[in-house]
């Protein structure tokens, strides 16, 4: 059964089963699914998982660790991978099994990161195959540092 920290906002119509912990004020948007069946889900305080995100694992191989105030957008796929805190996975990009996202960094929309790719942190990856482009610069590094605070102010709104 999953366990649900304390403020947390679930869409009415998000799903979340299985062998899944999530931290306090993680809000999980409309549609998304964040599937504990075959491997564990852990995420950690103030992470935003918006509008039809899918977040999974690979049997007995490769389970999925999301620190805290991290932000997946949009249509996101997480897969058996590791999100250290601060990251963006951008609206619609793919990151595969055993694959680390370093802290603060980004992952650029439309990006695919495969199995095992390393991220290091505070850097901007983009691309299919996503390829390290430049470290993050202070305005987005402020929009990946506002951004979980802003999803807990929007879920606020559905009280």
């Amino acid at each position: 059964m999953p366990k649900i920290g304390k403020d947390c906002f679930l869409a009415d119509n998000a799903t979340v089963v299985g062998e899944v912990e999530l931290g306090n004020q993680c809000s999980v948007w409309f549609q998304a699914v964040l599937r504990g069946d075959v491997n564990s889900i852990k995420v950690g305080n103030a992470t935003n998982i918006q509008d039809g995100v899918v977040i999974h694992g690979t049997y007995r191989t490769a389970s999925t660790t999301i620190f805290e105030n991290v932000s997946i957008g949009h249509n996101a796929i997480v897969h058996g991978c590791v999100v250290e805190a601060g990251a963006l996975i951008g609206m619609g990009a793919v990151v595969m099994d055993h694959a680390v996202v370093g802290a603060g960094a980004l992952v650029a929309a439309g990006s695919v990161v495969l199995a095992g790719t390393k991220i290091k942190p505070g850097m901007l990856y983009a691309g299919i195959p996503a390829r390290e482009i430049k470290p993050v610069d202070e305005k987005m590094r402020q929009v990946l540092e506002r951004t979980p605070h802003n999803y807990i102010k929007y879920a606020s709104w559905y009280e």
